[in-house]
């Protein structure tokens, strides 16, 4: 058993998958950073033919030193393509799964993360197709965390909103946002309007989620 497998050991599984993996590349290639890697380079490589044309071939120091510079000043790229490369090893990495109790995600590709999110710590569950999603059939189920904090005098104080845990680049995302909206929904019921004092199940929401 893996580590991932580990942390829903007990719990039944409704669902388990992995991201699209065109998808996932594609996204990874084209990201923010590649046309900053462009620039950069093109920048980069009109400056330092300028300086290399106009050394003389007793310059041979000069010439070592100014690679030297380049490769450094190159660091943009080289955080790019450093990126991309990881990318194909994260994709090995990252698995989602969701359960009776909340929504589990594996991710990296030199240091690995294990998340999980419980149900009932989701306030907000959405669909996000960018561009690449719409291409390839895929999609992302995106969750959001907004918990109200009391105030002094017991009136409601600020409001803290933080993302949840993500499923991306999924085939059957419409199934999962509804399993997830679904749970959500049965176990928010079950927590604000008591059932008989817990009974096996809930006869006033009629919820199938279950102690």
């Amino acid at each position: 058993m893996s580590d991932f497998e580990s942390m829903f050991s007990g719990e039944r599984v409704y669902w388990r998958g992995k991201p699209n993996f065109k998808c996932f590349i594609l996204e990874s290639i084209f990201n923010p950073m590649l046309f900053v890697a462009i620039f950069w380079g093109i920048l980069d490589f009109f400056v330092f033919k300028t300086v290399f044309s106009s050394m003389t071939g007793r310059e041979g120091n000069m010439a070592y030193f100014m690679v030297l510079m380049l490769i450094v000043h190159l660091m943009p790229v080289w955080i790019y393509l450093f990126g991309l490369i990881g990318s194909f090893l994260k994709y090995k990495h990252t698995e989602y799964a969701v359960t009776e109790r909340g929504i589990y995600v594996s991710t990296g590709f030199i240091a690995r993360r294990y998340d999980m999110k419980p149900f009932t710590d989701l306030s907000h569950v959405s669909i996000h197709r960018g561009i690449f999603d719409n291409m390839l059939g895929v999609g992302d189920v995106i969750s959001i965390c907004a918990h109200n904090t009391m105030g002094p005098y017991g009136n409601t104080g600020h409001n803290h909103v933080q993302m949840g845990i993500n499923i991306c680049n999924i085939a059957e995302y419409q199934e999962v946002f509804n399993l997830i909206k679904k749970m959500q929904t049965d176990i928010y019921a079950d927590t604000m309007y008591p059932n008989d004092m817990r009974p096996e199940g809930n006869h006033g929401y009629q919820t199938k989620y279950y102690n």
